[in-house]
């Protein structure tokens, strides 16, 4: 029976989600493919002068807001689900990314206002890209130190909206008064750039603290990663130096190789942890589908293993019953008479007793056959058993006049087997072989035959003279449900082969020459 256990969110989060040896090793190529591209960048292609691309800028600020915004609201829908401070302070953290770039775009020179900015200034622009890079790191920091809190503070306990429109106000708030302040002072502040890629000395006192606290934040990742989303945010950082150093430490052009490239590892840095989140919830999808489907063919194998087991006991139990009941009526016709034959009535009762003791030990070999239950096999004899069916089964084979013909193998090695399920194959097999004689013209002839084979086990096999089976039909005889008989249920030939298997053994149909079908099972040695 098919167990689906219980969908934990947290084991699908990922925040949570331990990354695989894939993921690792995906990561590890990323990083190696962006050191190799940075080795490449900064060197003699840096000063390499492109084409002016007037809408690359716009183009390429818009899919940086675009892409930490979904990724912000990808983990705040995630927050929601998990209700962790540190996820709502890195979804946080993607927001205020995704926010800074747009005053960085209007102070950008001529992308709004030829030869100018739409507001600020050169510096202006200078200190919001600082504030840009280095406000991210310090969220992640946060995002580490919540991360692996105590219950008391690694958990939201307010509501989840609050907590989201609280986030989203307050990070709106900071990005829109830096844009502000440094708009309209851009002629007070200290000079850092004289014009696009020329700095003065103070850019280093703006440019070690950004790398210091990307660094700083990478270290604590890999202290105390965890999660597949630690994972990714470290090759996050290692893309944010890259992009810096790229940007402002080589002696670059705008627009040039170089000044591209940078452009590209801060897309990238936007981009990747979008990726991944895009993939695992596609991937949790999938899996939730599975699980769905999983519950649905559960119950459709209970309904069809239900509408089974009482076909099985209708199919199996019919034959017993229907000895008893002609029994009953030919003891009642013995006792009938103006002078009561006791002897045959008592033989009547006789096989009454005995088709009732065979009726509970077929419902007991049902329970087995579906439990699988190995306790009640034994060594025993093949032969013996044929001979046991053939006794059941004699009274229908007299009544339909069939010659029956024996060939019991000699020295045959004992099996282990059920003797009750056994003979209930048997029987099950020579009841069809009569059922398919039936309408047949004599010669009605079963062929009963048991051989050793290949040394390790006994072959039994059952030929009849009747019509055999279609060529259409060889493929589903075996199926539950199947039947080619107007009364039949569709259980026999299945139930047959269950028990055969259950005993290591095989069962499979052949045609019989000139006419009928033969059926054959083997069974291991003992």
């Amino acid at each position: 029976m098919l167990k689906t256990a219980a969908v934990v969110p947290e084991t699908f989060l990922l925040s949570s989600l331990p990354p695989s040896g894939a993921q690792r090793r995906l990561a590890l190529a990323v990083v190696a493919a962006m050191l190799l591209t940075f080795f490449l960048a900064s060197g003699p292609l840096s000063r390499v002068a492109l084409p002016h691309v007037p809408a690359f800028v716009p183009a390429y600020t818009m899919a940086l807001v675009f892409s930490d915004l979904i990724t912000a609201i990808l983990l705040f829908s995630q927050f929601s689900i998990f209700r962790t401070r540190a996820l709502l302070v890195i979804s946080s953290g993607y927001l205020f990314t995704a926010l800074m770039p747009i005053p960085w775009l209007l102070m950008f020179p001529g992308v709004f206002v030829p030869d100018g900015f739409l507001i600020g200034g050169l510096q202006s622009r200078a200190y919001i890209y600082f504030f840009w890079h280095a406000g991210f790191p310090v969220f992640v920091m946060l995002y580490v130190l919540l991360k692996d809190a105590g219950a008391s503070r690694r958990y939201w306990r307010g509501t989840t909206p609050a907590a989201i429109a609280l986030s989203v106000g307050a990070t709106t708030a900071v990005v829109a008064a830096l844009g502000l302040f440094f708009a309209l002072g851009d002629s007070l502040l200290p000079q850092v750039e004289r014009d696009p890629l020329r700095f003065s000395a103070l850019w280093l006192y703006f440019a070690v603290p950004m790398v210091s606290l990307i660094t700083l934040a990478l270290l604590m990742l890999w202290i105390r990663r965890r999660s597949m989303l630690d994972l990714w945010l470290m090759v996050v950082m290692c893309a944010s130096v890259l992009e810096i150093w790229l940007s402002y430490f080589p002696v670059a052009t705008v627009y040039g190789f170089g000044w591209y490239i940078s452009r590209i590892f801060g897309l990238l840095s936007a981009s990747l942890v979008l990726f991944v989140l895009l993939f695992e919830i596609t991937t949790l999808y999938g899996r939730l589908l599975g699980a769905v489907r999983a519950q649905r063919r559960e119950r459709e194998v209970r309904l069809v293993t239900g509408d089974a087991v009482a076909a099985n006991i209708a199919h199996e139990v019919n034959q017993p019953l229907s000895g008893m009941i002609a029994s009953a009526e030919g003891g009642f016709r013995w006792l009938d008479r103006a002078t009561p034959d006791l002897d045959q009535a008592k033989s009547a009762f006789a096989h009454i007793i005995a088709a009732g003791h065979r009726a509970g030990e077929v419902i007991a070999g049902i329970r087995g056959n579906f439990r699988r239950d190995p306790r009640h096999r034994a060594l025993l004899g093949v032969n013996d058993v044929i001979e046991e069916a053939l006794a059941l089964t004699s009274r229908d084979l007299q009544d339909r006049r069939i010659l029956v013909r024996f060939e019991p193998g000699a020295q045959l090695p004992e099996v282990t087997g059920d003797r009750i399920q056994l003979q209930q194959v048997l029987v099950n097999l020579i009841n069809n072989a009569i059922d398919s004689m039936a309408a047949q013209e004599e010669p009605r002839i079963l062929d009963l035959r048991s051989e050793v084979q290949d040394h390790d086990g006994v072959v039994v096999s059952v030929a009849d003279t009747g019509p055999g089976i279609g060529a259409e039909d060889i493929g589903r005889i075996f199926t539950p449900l199947f039947t080619t008989k107007s009364e039949g249920m569709g259980m026999g030939l299945a139930i047959c082969r269950q028990i055969i298997e259950a005993h290591a053994g095989r069962l499979w149909y052949s045609p019989n020459t000139p006419r009928g079908a033969v059926f054959r099972f083997k069974l291991m040695r003992g």
